[in-house]
């Protein structure tokens, strides 16, 4: 059974910095392709950052990219997202997930991955 598990959310100043971990179980990264979705009230959710499975190639959306940092330990099973310079526009709810489908690119719609966690919270306050 694929599980996700997200932590490292919390309440951070304009400016500042956190750092998000997801916590894998039932699958190995060399198996499956993982992801960062964050959705904010009303809004669609968003993909940020992606990393395929064949390769480990990683690609970000034009929002976050030089912002955000995703990577992984392969040894622990987890993967993290390190976001830097944060605004209050990056409040929302963050998502880890995970999908075996894409062996020959890199998934980045919320539809291409089939397991995700619970989210945690993201607060970037002015």
């Amino acid at each position: 059974e694929v599980n996700l598990a997200e932590s490292g959310g919390g309440l951070q100043q304009t400016g500042g910095s956190l750092r998000l971990s997801c916590a894998a179980s039932g699958f190995t990264f060399d198996d499956y392709a993982i992801g960062w979705f964050r959705q904010a009230p009303g809004k669609e959710r968003e993909g940020l950052s992606f990393m395929g499975s064949s390769d480990g190639e990683i690609a970000y959306a034009n929002s976050v990219k030089g912002r955000f940092t995703m990577s992984s330990d392969n040894r622990k099973n987890i993967f993290y997202l390190q976001m830097n310079s944060l605004k209050p526009e990056d409040t929302a709810v963050y998502y880890c997930a995970a999908d075996p489908r894409w062996s020959t690119v890199v998934p980045r719609t919320p539809a291409s991955f089939g397991s995700w966690g619970q989210g945690t919270q993201v607060t970037v306050s002015s």
